[in-house]
Order: structure tokens, then sequence, then C-alpha cells
């Protein structure tokens, strides 16, 4: 009866210890979450002061200039972001160090890979981000050089660029952060090249005009200069204005604006004001 007992108090000072011990392991655990809560918050609030004072939002300008972001209501404010972002590393952090408190082995390994993940995700956002300025540049580029060319479709040329960029740069973000984009890669590329036969045979064929008024500018710059009195489809005028893709012809108090292609296509006289 002794041994019995004996047997039992043993089995239940054994119950008791793990106890004791899983309550100390939460004790630990809890407390350690909690400092971390206090920690996380009082870095996030002072490095969001920080930024604010060194006039750090003013560097996300150019960013939530992009047509993406700004036709969007997308404003990104970096000494709010980037404070919560280290906010919520620090708890992960912490949590970690939770788990391993409680011998969670298991989920502390998982949690230890996601944050050594981490640094690949912040040089993807960066190249994402750095990609994005330069697409809008390169938008911008394009259609101010369409613009000064007289080339019709100027934003939508200048858009479809920013896109096939963003796209790329996307693709590079994704390698960036070890994410397998070869499937990705593939039918995009598909995709793409279907759109930009689509686009060149459409565009081709609405700008052929477009292209002979280019031309006949080329080929007939030096043979009419503005002043001139010139006879070209019918029409008498002096040239008031050349551009690009037409001339512009003054006849008493009537203005004809005639295209340059009708330079090359109709008989031209020049009228010798001597």
């Amino acid at each position: 009866m002794n041994l019995y007992l004996q047997a039992n108090f043993s089995v239940l000072e054994e119950l008791g210890r793990n106890f004791l011990g899983v309550i100390d392991n939460l004790v630990g655990a809890l407390l350690l979450l909690v400092i971390g809560f206090i920690i996380s918050k009082l870095i996030a609030k002072f490095l969001r002061k920080l930024l604010k004072t060194i006039g750090i939002d003013r560097l996300a300008n150019r960013l939530n200039e992009i047509d993406l972001f700004y036709k969007n209501n997308i404003k990104i404010t970096p000494s709010t972001l980037i404070p919560k972002i280290i906010y919520y590393l620090l708890l992960f952090i912490f949590i970690i160090a939770a788990t391993d408190v409680l011998g969670m082995a298991v989920i502390s390994n998982l949690m230890g890979e996601l944050l050594n993940y981490i640094p690949n995700a912040i040089a993807a956002f960066i190249v994402l981000v750095i990609g994005l300025i330069v697409a809008d540049l390169l938008k911008n580029l394009i259609k101010t050089t369409c613009e000064s060319l007289g080339i019709p479709a100027a934003g939508v040329i200048s858009t479809a660029v920013f896109y096939f960029v963003f796209i790329n740069i996307i693709m590079m973000a994704l390698k960036q952060g070890n994410i397998e984009t070869t499937f990705i890669e593939q039918n995009i590329s598909i995709i793409l090249a279907g759109i930009i036969f689509a686009f060149a045979i459409g565009y081709g064929l609405a700008s052929r005009n477009l292209v002979a008024n280019f031309l006949s500018s080329f080929y007939n710059k030096d043979k009419i200069k503005i002043g001139d009195v010139i006879t070209v489809d019918g029409v008498k005028g002096e040239v008031i204005e050349i551009d690009n893709t037409s001339l512009t012809l003054r006849s008493g108090a009537m203005r004809t604006i005639i295209p340059l292609s009708k330079l090359t296509t109709e008989s031209l006289s020049v009228h010798d004001q001597g």
C-alpha cells in the first residue's frame, strides 16, 4: 500500500513539476511578448518622428506623381510606412523568441526561415520602386518626344511602354525575391508578343498618311519656305506656317491647312514674287 501511494505521489510530483515548468514558460513567453510590444512601439514612434523631422516624405513625391498611384488615389508616406514595417519586424523577432521559450521548435524554425527571407523581400521592394520611377521617366520622355514630332496617340504609346517596362521590373523583383518566374515569363511573353504585333499592324495602317507627311516634309523642305506664294491642290496662297505634317496657306481672310503629302501627290507651283 505504501509503495502504491509512493508511486502515485511520484507521478503527481512529476506532473506538478511539468505543470510549473509550463507555467514558467508561459509567463516568460508572455513577459517577452509584452516587452517586445513595448520596445517595438517605442522604436517605431521614435523612428516616425525622426523621419518626419528629416523630411523623408518629400522623397516619395516623385513616386506619388506616377499615374499608377495618382489615378488610383494611392499615396506612399515613408514616415508612416517604414516605422510600421520596423514595428512588425521587431514584433516578429520577439514572437520567434517567445516560441523558443515555449519549446515550440517547429514553429520557431519556420518563423526563423521567414525572417531570413526578409532581406530578399526588401531588396525586391527597392528594385520595384526604382523600376517604377525609371519606367515613369521613360514614359514621360517618349510622350514628350512623340508630341514634339506630331505623332498621334502619344499617350497610348507612352503608356504601353510604361507597362511593358513595369512588367519586366516586376519579373526582376520576383527573381530578387527568389520566386520562380519561368512559367509567368513564358506566358507573358506570348501575350505581349501578340499585343505588340496587333498594335504594330493597326498603328501602321492608321499612320500611313502621317508617314507620308513626314517623308514629304523631308523631301520638300528645301523647295518652299515661309513667305512663298504657292499653288497646291488648286489652292493659292502665302505660306505662313510649316510643321512636320502640314503647311498653312493664307489667301485673303482665309487660311487653308494642307497635308504635306499633297506636295508630292499634287502639282506644286511656286510663284515668283519679283
